[in-house]
């Protein structure tokens, strides 16, 4: 008999257990009304438009630019600069949610974590932010090595320090126990550096970027103009030499290099005019991304036969071939420069979401505190630092890098789906139930229809299977994003409004899905452990602690009334 009642009170625990876990990860947060904000807690409002444009550029434009053109050029030939209108032309479609979003919830930090947290729930917000700051903290510890070499190979210039600078300074690393530990001191000094910086201000932070991010895009044009003198029209024929199916490869691979205009997103709340001036500096620093890039694009191929590049540092070399050595020093200078943006931005934004995080009770509440003078979540933004310092100066994190891109893009669909579930809840009609299931319910299946058929996609591509096989899972989603359309009804947001709702986010969905089968392996099976790893910190943590509506710290608030007009 008392076997019996503990079995039975067993069960009931396990039962109340999983009803608490469930009731917990299925809330939302719900915006408040509210303009207040509590003294000396919040972030200040210091971003113009010009800064939020630099953010963007300063993420998104690192060494990358004059590396990527031109080892995609080696198999798309000159064709890379339709890659690169092709990457581009689907990110402004990801912008254009990312624009809508962060003009509709203008008022505080968070961007895609604090998106799913109002559209979806708490365990889904909770899994984006994980898969979002894995990528940023392998991301900077990455940046912070390319960085460390970079600087160690200025160093060189000085007569006296050429071929005596040791490898554990800056130059790759000293590797021991097998590669398993590679020093690099310089990397984590150059984190200190920037963390100092941000702690000490965004005010700071903001010219240090805008002085750095300046002097590379004036060096890219500098590039771009002085290589088009020397471009021989005859090297861009034949345009497509591998086809076109290498330029649609090539875009796959170039879309990463627009990665980092979302950074804008996570500055609303130290942007003077988040309503107005997000969207822009999203869709501006996108777009000037492009032209940078095309145009780069267009100098190498033109300059040098495509199967001629190097590998290493093609545009560097491209120049040298043409006797313009002084150029592929102003590329290194240009590298520097945006490197340092790169990571100083990375750092930036992954403090922020921190900072959210600790708001809502998802993190502890060490993360939520804000410099009552310097105005900056100092504490959020010393932590990452540190876990940025101790990667980049302990391990060789460069092998790591094939598994990155997997929360861009998890973040990116998860915006984009957003933009669209977020049109519905100002309809009353679409919260009616029919004899199956909600009409919610069904608009969600239907965009969950368009991402399998994304990845299915992307797998057939990928292993060259049968066309046919391809057009089926397209034509699914097609019928898939056609029942969205048909069978619920939209409402226009306040502010930007994203064009083409649903269609413009269920094809950024499809695309994001379908790059996402083109990663390595490893980047999926590291999808599904850190999944499950974060399931397990929330059923631990974050379900007890987390609290969306709490008025013990600063509330997700709409933008002030002016900003709004």
């Amino acid at each position: 008999m008392g076997s019996q009642q503990k079995d039975a009170t067993s069960s009931s625990s396990s039962s109340s257990s999983f009803s608490h876990f469930c009731s917990s990860a299925l809330r939302a947060k719900t915006l408040e009304p509210s303009f207040n904000s509590t003294s000396g807690q919040g972030l200040i409002r210091r971003l113009g438009v010009l800064d939020l444009l630099l953010l963007g550029v300063g993420a998104s434009i690192g060494a990358g630019i004059f590396v990527v053109t031109g080892t995609v050029a080696r198999d798309a030939g000159p064709g890379v600069t339709i890659s690169f209108i092709l990457a581009g032309a689907s990110c402004v479609l990801n912008a254009l949610c990312y624009a809508e979003l962060a003009s509709r919830f203008p008022a505080v930090v968070g961007g895609a974590y604090l998106y799913a947290y109002t559209a979806f729930n708490e365990i889904t917000a909770f899994l984006v932010f994980m898969q979002l700051m894995l990528d940023y903290h392998i991301g900077a510890a990455t940046i912070a090595r390319s960085l460390a070499s970079y600087v160690a190979t200025i160093f060189e210039l000085i007569p006296g320090l050429k071929g005596n600078i040791p490898a554990w300074f800056g130059q790759g690393g000293q590797e021991f126990f097998g590669g398993t530990l590679s020093i690099n001191i310089l990397a984590p000094v150059l984190v200190a550096l920037l963390t100092i910086i941000l702690c000490r201000g965004v005010g700071e932070s903001s010219a240090v970027n805008l002085f750095m991010t300046a002097t590379k895009v004036v060096i890219v044009i500098f590039v771009i103009i002085v290589g088009a003198f020397k471009v021989d029209v005859d090297n861009w024929s034949p345009f497509a030499p591998n086809g076109f199916k290498e330029i649609l490869t090539g875009a796959t691979v170039v879309f990463f290099a627009y990665v980092g205009f979302d950074a804008v997103a996570n500055s609303a709340e130290e942007s003077k005019r988040p309503q107005r001036d997000l969207p822009i500096g999203i869709l501006g620093s996108l777009l000037i991304c492009v032209a940078l890039y095309v145009g780069v694009c267009l100098v190498i191929t033109g300059m040098v036969p495509y199967n001629l590049l190097g590998e290493d540092a093609p545009l560097a070399e491209a120049f040298t071939s043409k006797g313009l050595k002084y150029v592929s020093i102003l590329i290194s200078i240009g590298a520097v420069a945006g490197l340092t943006t790169t990571l100083l931005v990375g750092l930036y934004v992954q403090s922020r979401l921190y900072l959210g995080l600790g708001r809502d009770g998802l993190l502890p509440s060490i993360f939520a505190k804000v410099h009552p003078k310097r105005h900056t979540p100092i504490h959020s933004q010393i932590w990452v630092g540190i876990v940025a310092a101790v990667l980049g100066g302990l391990f060789n994190v460069h092998v790591l890098s094939h598994i990155l891109s997997v929360g861009s893009l998890t973040g990116y669909s998860v915006v984009a789906a957003c933009v669209v579930t977020l049109r519905w809840k100002n309809r009353t009609g679409n919260q009616v139930c029919s004899k199956y299931t909600s009409t919610w319910c069904e608009g969600v299946i239907c965009l969950v229809i368009v991402a399998c058929c994304g990845f299915a996609t992307g797998v057939l591509y990928r292993f060259s299977a049968s066309f046919i096989f391809m057009i089926v899972a397209v034509v699914i989603a097609i019928i898939a994003c056609a029942a969205l359309f048909c069978r619920q009804a939209y409402s226009d947001p306040p502010g930007f409004s994203c064009p083409g709702v649903p269609v413009v986010p269920s094809v950024c969905i499809f695309f994001n899905i379908f790059l996402f089968a083109q990663l390595h392996h490893e980047a999926w099976i590291r999808f599904v452990i850190l999944s499950l790893i974060s399931v397990g910190i929330y059923a631990f943590y974050g379900q007890y602690h987390a609290n969306p509506s709490s008025d013990a710290t600063i509330i997700y608030h709409r933008a002030p009334e002016e900003d709004v007009h």
